[in-house]
Formats: C-alpha cells, structure tokens, sequence
C-alpha cells in the first residue's frame, strides 16, 4: 500500500510561509524593539542582547526582504544606517507586541508547569 501524502492546501502554505518569517524569536524581538524607532546596528543589538552580529544580519536581511523592516543609509563619514519598521512592520507589531506582553507576563507559569512535568516524569521513570 502506498502511502498517502498530504499536499498542503493554500491557506495552509500562506500561514507556513508567514510564520516561518516571524516565528523564530529574534524576528520577534527585532521587530517589537524596532516598535520605539529607528535604530543602528549597534543599538540593536545592544537592546536584544544575546544575539550574534551574524544572526543579526541574517534576521534584519529577512525582515528587510519580506518588507517588515527598512533599511536607510544616511551618506555620512562613516556612513549611518538605520533600521526601522515599515507600515507592514508596524501592523505586524500589534499581534506581536501583546505576544511578547503575555510572554513576559506568564514566562514564569510556563516554568513552573514545566518543573512540575518533569518531577512527575522523574517519579515515574525511578518507579
């Protein structure tokens, strides 16, 4: 018998390819700091903290073609560049910013049901 495959039908693939961008917490982070103003690189990445310049690149270069996050190049010695959220980027922080609210907000809940999941999972396997 042969097994059967599931193509992924368009809305599907729409909700995929959307999340996919945004799903990954540095485009988050990225995108909900960037909701104060524009900011450089360094800034930036002083603000998320733990994040490589590589990944940093790799995330703003993302958000960039996917039309969240606008780069300006201001002809300076040495040059400026910016980064902003574009009107997309913007809408796209309202969901966003209350996602990152109720993260910070329920952060330690998630951890105590975590804790109490693997004590239960460390009784059962001793007994």
């Amino acid at each position: 018998m042969k097994p059967v495959i599931h193509q992924e039908t368009g809305p599907c693939i729409a909700i995929s390819d959307v999340l996919s961008r945004i799903g990954d917490k540095w485009s988050v982070l990225v995108i909900v700091k960037l909701a104060a103003g524009p900011m450089r690189f360094s800034e930036l990445q002083r603000e998320i903290g733990n994040i490589s310049k590589k990944m940093l690149t790799t995330t703003l270069r993302g958000l960039e073609r996917d039309g969240f996050v606008s780069r300006t190049v201001t002809p300076l010695r040495p040059p400026r560049v910016d980064y902003g959220l574009t009107d997309f980027g913007k809408e796209l922080n309202e969901p966003l910013g209350a996602l990152a609210h109720w993260a910070g907000a329920n952060h330690r809940r998630m951890e105590s049901a975590r804790a109490a999941f693997d004590l239960l999972q460390d009784r059962a396997s001793v007994g």
